[in-house]
């Protein structure tokens, strides 16, 4: 994937598009143990295609659920991808990560009170894989937080 192609988040993000079902397994954490839920996420082009909306939900078998809604866009003028996401587990950041792309794999890392999260997505044979890892704040490495699968509907 090659930022500079179009300038247009649609563009390179065009493997994203589309609504997805699957599955998330969740790792034990300081937020509840392990667990599998079943999980949604659509992308969607907006803005005349400058923007990538991300939509996601899990909902886990004790009725507990997550939404989350992101952005991504193109930086035209220095490469990589910008990702703004918020979901219902806390406050928003303030502002947007850097992505950046190796072998058809986008990851980004953000960082927020609590630590850092390693996010990847790539999507290969008509599957979507979003993975996590967590370094907590004052933990010297990164655990596994979650790993999404999806087909596309």
């Amino acid at each position: 994937m090659d930022p500079s192609n179009s300038g247009r988040a649609a563009d390179l993000l065009r493997p994203f598009l589309g609504h997805w079902r699957g599955t998330t397994e969740i790792a034990a954490s300081p937020w509840g143990p392990a667990r599998t839920a079943e999980a949604e996420v659509v992308f969607t082009a907006a803005a005349g295609g400058h923007a990538v909306v991300q939509s996601y939900r899990h909902h886990e078998p004790d009725g507990a659920h997550l939404e989350g809604h992101g952005m991504m866009t193109v930086d035209g003028a220095h490469g990589g991808t910008f990702w703004y996401y918020v979901d219902s587990m806390g406050a928003a950041p303030a502002a947007p990560v850097r992505g950046h792309w190796s072998d058809g794999t986008l990851s980004f890392e953000r960082r927020t009170k609590d630590g850092v999260a390693r996010h990847s997505f790539t999507v290969d044979d008509g599957v979507l894989v979003h993975t996590a890892w967590l370094r907590l704040e004052g933990k010297s490495g990164f655990s596994p937080l979650l790993r999404s699968v999806f087909r596309k509907d």
